[in-house]
């Protein structure tokens, strides 16, 4: 067994301990997308202890930067809020590993800005530590949102890297997503005598078909091959147990590769989609990895000098809205995010420190 501390509901937050010690006391804050202020307000009172450092706050977002005048300013960003507990809270650890909710997504993530922001008084850059709230829901909760709506300059920034889930592996980029309900309709009538009706359940089959029959596009760009997807994930309909339906909705989520933007990806469902109507009820805009950019490329050596493209939507899409390069880079792995057992190994929080300090203090 590990000889991290027990910690049960705390009300501060020690800077001192290591980064797995650090995340084992941030999954203890239980933060609910929703209910993050309680784990706001230590993390703002820690960081207000750091005389290198301002600190401001919007709501339940903290930002902390360095002023050192360096030529080049790198922003970390991580959200604090987790998916809803499954009775994984408070933390355990089992020899390398760490289980509770927001292990992997992302509290660990986070575990490792706040040690830098700790530890890093005389960075070779700038340094902007950004964390946030309601990354979890929809996106017009999105605390970064509501940075970028109302203090855009506290994001300024040459780089960005947002500690997301990526298995201490550079992930570039993000898929888009556009989410659309196709609206069937027919006639009702009594089901004994359906002929006088038409079942907008049975014409849900041609939009089916077309979706089984889908070929995803696979593209690559930097270097990095992303895979598109197209799915229903929901379907509604019928009235009662003797009446034939005259609705039918079909909800299909496109995962887009960034290549696209989401005018085209909503022009590529009308061409699938022909014949059928439907309504776009969310919609974000991928990321492209830009790996060329000269930060990213430094970043990357820094790093193992290997990437992957980010298979899901992550707030890099914001940044690269912003105008600034950003990637993925955290300890957690992305396929054990919002799980029972979600869990992160103590060596890869140390890892993705110990590369991001490396990169942060060479000459």
């Amino acid at each position: 067994m590990s000889s991290l501390p027990a910690t049960s509901a705390p009300t501060a937050l020690d800077l001192t301990l290591d980064g797995g010690a650090l995340t084992a006391q941030l999954v203890d804050f239980p933060s609910v997308s929703g209910e993050e202020q309680a784990l706001a307000d230590a993390v703002e009172a820690a960081l207000r202890t750091l005389p290198h450092l301002t600190v401001d706050r919007y709501g339940n977002n903290v930002v902390a930067r360095t002023h050192l005048g360096r030529a080049e300013r790198v922003l970390l960003a991580g959200h604090l809020d987790t998916v809803p507990i499954a009775d994984n809270v408070p933390s355990r650890v089992e020899g390398d590993v760490l289980w509770g909710c927001g292990t992997s997504d992302m509290k660990s993530g986070v575990a490792v800005q706040l040690r830098l922001a700790a530890t890093l008084p005389d960075p070779n850059r700038d340094l902007t530590f950004v964390f946030y709230d309601c990354e979890e829901v929809d996106a017009v909760r999105n605390g970064l949102g509501h940075l970028v709506a109302r203090h855009p300059d506290w994001l300024a920034a040459d780089f960005a890297v947002l500690m997301e889930p990526s298995g201490a592996m550079v992930e570039g980029g993000c898929q888009g997503s556009l989410r659309i309900k196709i609206m069937l309709t027919g006639v009702r009538a009594h089901s004994a005598r359906s002929w006088n009706g038409d079942n907008a359940i049975h014409q849900a089959a041609e939009v089916l078909a077309r979706l089984r029959a889908y070929q995803a596009r696979r593209v690559e760009i930097d270097g990095l091959e992303y895979r598109e997807g197209l799915n229903a994930v929901g379907i509604t309909g019928g009235v009662a147990g003797n009446v034939i339906p005259d609705e039918c909705v079909v909800t299909v989520n496109f995962r887009f590769a960034p290549d696209r933007s989401e005018a085209q990806a909503e022009a590529h469902l009308r061409e699938v989609f022909a014949g059928f109507a439907f309504e776009v009820v969310d919609s974000s805009p991928g990321a492209l990895p830009g790996l060329g950019q000269p930060a990213a490329q430094a970043f990357l050596a820094a790093t193992g000098g290997e990437a992957r493209a980010k298979f899901g939507w992550t707030d890099v899409a914001r940044f690269s809205a912003l105008g600034v390069p950003a990637v993925n880079f955290g300890p957690g792995d992305p396929n054990l995010a919002h799980k029972r057992d979600e869990h992160v190994s103590l060596s890869a929080i140390a890892e993705v420190e110990r590369k991001l300090r490396a990169w942060l203090t060479a000459a």
